[in-house]
């Protein structure tokens, strides 16, 4: 899917901010390509290990991107068209010296130029694009107060047909934030930044195979307001502080679908909770040698009706209080400085989550469904322990690291043991709860200087999860597992006018739970299940290459271009994106007999790009 993972947990378990505003689903095209266009972001920061405390609800990662904020002197013009997809990006002064714009879109049509060649193959009649949009103002009132507007808006449209197998489905999905921005200096000392945000995303299932048709909707909608303070008290410290607020609205899961002439659908509403904390951390220098980073946030969460308990069946007016969960969240960080080029970190951090992305193991479609805690769903606790080294070599040409993570997990939510796949189901009915760990180590080298560049980046680990209603209470493999996982990116200079680039990845495949058997109720197909992720897509590897070629290579001309000559997946790697299953049924004994089928999206794709740029 387009999620991705850091040390063992899942795509849910990472805040993705773009300028202040979460971003439940960060990836186009099934992770083809980031929501973010690199042409309007500014600066991008990951923090995987020790997360401050101005930051929460979420206990793996935090992706924090800021976009660009236009250029207040000068109109630019950048951009690129392709075989694949285009872009263009404007900037520019409103107001010279006091207000300025941005402006961003792109477009994939691949599949859409690719159609006339398709046909015979397995992916006659598909077809994939996305778009999106992003853009930005912001006016400066004073030398001390500024005020920003940003928003993004990107679609993805996927549409597959199986053309031996009676099997379809689309499946369209996007994200669309905005985010209206204060900054006010009140003197050198303390800096304020106040927020109103609005982030949605939805997502859509539309499928079918032979009689049965399904169609499913699901989404997160939230509106945030938040208040941050820097404080620099002195040479020693750097305070901050603040408090946000966030009202989401969840739709689990709406679904309808029909088996020749059998109906089925169920009544879900969304369901709504109030989100807040406050926090304190401070930036310590404790001489020369050691920076310590230490804070406490306060998380709660209320979920509020129309609710109708799990429990007890109590029924919750809209708007009444369900409960309230509070949650005290320490966060503490450590760098010491061992030479001028070498240093040691560590970090402890205890996180709540409250919200919970349910990830059917044994549906391998991939259809997530975001829920909130409850009476019955408890909230996510995390604890995570990182130690690493980090050190620069020969003058900062290279840099190494080595990291050690541990992480323990409570309060993990999966379907039930023989899970059916009903749509009439009440949702909370079919979760159970458990524990889980994550333990790994990372290795990273990076080579900073010289004709050829790139970085290794390599990690080993183990993520499992126990549930007492689960695989008969033993230990079992996250779907998130990935044993082994290998990136590596290089790029070679051979002149200013020529440059060689390549990317291979390698990860190991993610564990799902197999179909065994299969039986009808009522005409209604029910599958019988393996143990609990026992099977393992095939292994993920590609082989990206690229060259670059710039006729003329001076960076203070006004107009400048460049040709990139690209080939995706060049071995042409059927990487699964999920398997379905094919029921034959042999009349002379009565059986069913399941055949699993693997649907591969991306094999290898050439394209060209010309890019351009005006200042």
């Amino acid at each position: 899917n387009a999620g991705f993972y850091v040390r063992g947990g899942g795509p849910d378990q990472n805040l993705v901010l773009l300028d202040e505003a979460t971003v439940y689903n960060p990836g186009h095209m099934l992770g083809f390509f980031s929501v973010f266009n690199a042409d309007a972001i500014r600066n991008t920061t990951l923090i995987k290990g020790g997360m401050p405390a101005n930051y929460g609800g979420r206990l793996s990662s935090v992706v924090d991107i800021q976009m660009k904020e236009g250029n207040n002197q000068d109109y630019n013009l950048e951009g690129g068209i392709g075989a694949i997809s285009s872009r263009l990006t404007v900037e520019g002064p409103l107001a010279r010296d006091r207000a300025s714009f941005i402006l961003s879109a792109r477009r994939t049509y691949a599949l859409d130029l690719a159609q006339p060649f398709l046909g015979g193959t397995a992916f006659e009649g598909t077809n994939y694009y996305f778009y999106d949009l992003n853009a930005k103002l912001n006016y400066r009132f004073s030398d001390q107060d500024r005020l920003y507007l940003s928003t993004y808006f990107g679609r993805d449209v996927l549409k597959f047909r199986g053309n031996s197998r009676n099997f379809y489905f689309d499946m369209p999905y996007g994200n669309a934030t905005a985010t209206l921005r204060w900054n006010h200096l009140f003197n050198n000392k303390l800096f304020m930044n106040v927020s109103a945000i609005y982030n949605d995303y939805d997502f859509g299932f539309n499928g079918g195979q032979g009689e049965f048709r399904i169609n499913l909707f699901s989404g997160v909608r939230d509106w945030s307001t938040k208040v941050d303070f820097d404080y620099f008290a002195g040479p020693r410290h750097k305070w901050k502080f603040g408090a946000n607020y966030t009202y989401h609205q969840l739709t689990p899961n709406v679904a309808s679908a029909t088996n020749g002439s059998q109906v089925f659908s169920n009544n879900f509403q969304p369901s709504y909770a109030h989100e807040s904390a406050a926090y304190v951390l401070d930036e310590w220098k404790l001489g020369d040698a050691v920076i310590a980073n230490i804070g406490l946030r306060l998380s709660a969460f209320t979920p509020v009706g129309p609710y109708v308990s799990g429990k007890d069946s109590t029924v919750y007016s809209r708007g009444e209080k369900v409960t309230t969960f509070l949650g005290l969240e320490p966060r503490m960080g450590a760098t010491v400085m061992l030479a001028p080029n070498a240093s040691l970190k560590a970090g402890l951090t205890f996180s709540n989550q409250y919200l919970h992305l349910v990830s059917n193991s044994t549906s391998t479609l991939p259809i997530d469904v975001w829920v909130p805690s409850s009476e019955v769903v408890k909230p996510q606790l995390g604890v995570q322990y990182a130690l690493g080294y980090f050190q620069n070599l020969a003058r900062n040409a290279y840099e190494v690291s080595l990291e050690v993570y541990y992480k323990s997990l409570r309060n993990q939510i999966d379907y039930r043991e023989n899970y059916v796949d009903n749509v009439a189901n009440e949702l909370e009915s079919e979760f159970v709860f458990g524990a889980g760990r994550a333990y790994g180590l990372e290795l990273f080298l990076k080579k900073n200087q010289g004709r050829l560049n790139g970085w290794v980046g390599y990690t080993l680990s183990r993520t499992e999860r126990q549930f007492p209603d689960i695989n008969q209470g033993r230990v079992f493999p996250a779907i998130y597992d990935r044993r082994h996982d290998l990136s590596v990116v290089a790029n070679y200079s051979f002149s200013p006018k020529w440059e060689l680039g390549g990317v291979f990845v390698f990860g190991t495949g993610s564990a799902y739970t197999p179909v065994e058997s299969l039986y009808f109720i009522d005409r209604y197909p029910v599958q019988q299940y393996g143990s609990r992720n026992s099977a393992r897509l095939p292994d993920y590897h590609r082989l990206d290459l690229s060259a670059t070629f710039r006729p003329k290579p001076d960076s203070k001309k006004r107009y400048q271009s460049s040709w990139v000559f690209s080939i995706y997946n060049l071995y042409n790697r059927q990487n699964p994106f999920f398997i379905y299953y094919d029921f034959q049924s042999d009349p002379a004994t009565g059986s069913t007999q399941a055949a699993a089928y693997q649907v591969s999206l991306f094999p290898a794709i050439p394209s060209v790009t010309w890019n351009f740029r005006w200042k």
